[in-house]
């Protein structure tokens, strides 16, 4: 295979094609059902996936047997399921998906969620980067292998719409769709993040979720301030004992034993060195206003932190007014919604019903408490990487990003990754992603790197024509 050439096809291919298309897809506010309860009525997600099936079904006329549709289920989120024929008997599963996070508040001046804009190497807008080039990225890789008649597996690619949802959908047709997918060796999924723009990173592992809305009822309407405070209990206050029960407030740690797990050594030793490579970019990614410090110094803690150990954040608030409109008044009632991530090997049905029996046990003062547990998924930990994958990976980097791959955990969760490692656990897992630095998925000004976009591209090509040679020996 020649590289050189496989690089220009590929940039060629974004240039004149995929960021254009991004740009269009980015238009489209197809929020994920989530956020969105009327999705099907008010026709997005249908477009992104008119949209992204039509320049799919295009450049499939370079393959005559290769086979497109869009496939819905009865009242599910529709998908996208595309075969691309191989010269091997094994098969690769390529993975991503078309809805999409909320505007969320904050664009800078010329930015918004829904107006693509091109600066320098970003493309700003919501659903570039998380996950609308995952569609394009795979089928350019394969359009770039086949234009030089390399030799590769079958490969199927699943689009999905309620990713960000929690794929609740996904499952369902994963099982309608088992015996056309098969039994893959090797998946690949473009949903997850870098470390840096510089190398080629591999997600080892995901977080798992817990999240929900915990409620606080202490009267059956708001009185004056000044004649219930110090009599009747603040909600808030409450609400404050309860989360205490998890968390500890001067330190951020999660303090229940059973929501912690034992860190592999072979996940702390990587930790230290990507702690090493990215030095304090490990925390300068982030947004921080003047002043704020991390919860450490030290940097492995920190990567061990968003990774491996569980964390809480409160994402969402009722109950309280806006500041112009808050009387002195002692409120009836305090709700938060809660997000706590999870290790990425504890189980998260285990650990939700846990968490529903703490915060509801013993209520303060009599007080009315209940959470309402609304999604669970468990985390997934990679299986050891086998010797043709890893130096397959490595070889990869050095080719197109002149630097050796990293390997990290992802303090987020794709619910997709473990249902995946069940159903198929003597597959091997390729997890990579554009999410890199401020790149700022779910916030605003979330953005594409174009130039990892293309790298990445690259290396997923090189990657599966690699799999490709050893399906052969291996037969």
């Amino acid at each position: 295979m020649d590289r050189t050439r496989l690089s220009q096809s590929i940039t060629q291919l974004w240039d004149a094609e995929i960021v254009p298309q991004l740009m269009d897809y980015i238009r489209i506010p197809n929020r994920s059902p989530m956020f969105d309860r009327d999705w099907k009525a008010h026709g997005h997600m249908d477009r992104a996936v008119q949209q992204l099936a039509g320049w799919a079904r295009g450049k499939l006329a370079a393959w005559p047997e290769a086979r497109l549709e869009v496939i819905e289920l009865e009242g599910r989120t529709p998908l996208i399921y595309i075969e691309v024929p191989g010269q091997t008997d094994d098969t690769v599963l390529l993975y991503g998906h078309l809805d999409k996070q909320p505007e969320m508040t904050g664009w800078s001046e010329g930015l918004g969620p829904w107006t693509p804009v091109l600066r320098g190497d970003k493309l700003y807008g919501r659903g570039g980067a998380d996950d609308g080039y995952a569609i394009f990225g795979s089928l350019a890789a394969l359009l770039a292998l086949r234009e030089q008649g390399v030799a590769h597996a079958r490969c199927v690619i699943l689009i999905e719409a309620c990713e960000e949802s929690g794929s609740y959908d996904l499952p369902f047709y994963v099982d309608h769709l088992a015996a056309r997918i098969g039994r893959p060796s090797l998946v690949v999924c473009l949903d997850s993040g870098c470390g840096n723009y510089d190398q080629l990173w591999l997600t080892t592992s995901l977080r798992g979720l817990v999240g929900g809305s915990l409620q606080v009822e202490v009267l059956t309407e708001g009185v004056h301030s000044g004649d219930a405070s110090g009599i009747v209990p603040s909600s808030f206050r409450i609400v404050r004992e309860l989360l205490s029960r998890l968390e500890d407030t001067s330190t951020g740690t999660i303090k229940p034993e059973v929501l912690q797990v034992e860190i592999p050594e072979q996940r702390r030793q990587q930790a230290r060195r990507v702690a090493a490579v990215l030095g304090s970019e490990v925390y300068d990614k982030f947004p921080r206003v003047e002043g704020l410090t991390p919860v450490t110094e030290d940097l492995t803690e920190l990567v061990l932190n968003r990774t491996w150990r569980p964390q809480l954040s409160i994402t969402g608030v009722d109950g309280l007014p806006p500041l112009e409109l808050a009387g002195n008044v002692l409120r009836p009632k305090t709700a938060l919604k809660l997000s706590l991530r999870l290790p990425p090997t504890l189980d998260a049905s285990k650990a939700g019903d846990w968490i529903k029996a703490e915060l509801e046990r013993d209520p303060p003062y009599g007080a009315k408490v209940h959470f309402e547990l609304e999604k669970d998924g468990s985390g997934w930990h990679a299986p050891a990487l086998s010797p043709w994958l890893e130096a397959a990976v490595d070889e990869a980097s050095q080719a197109y990003f002149n630097a050796p791959a990293m390997y990290q955990g992802e303090g987020g969760s794709i619910p997709f990754m473990g249902m995946l490692g069940e159903k198929f656990p003597q597959a091997q897992f390729l997890i990579t992603g554009v999410l890199g630095p401020h790149s700022n998925a779910h916030g605003p000004n979330e953005f594409l790197h174009i130039p990892t976009g293309k790298k990445l591209t690259m290396a997923v090509a090189d990657v599966i024509a690699r799999h490709g040679r050893q399906s052969r020996s291996d037969a």
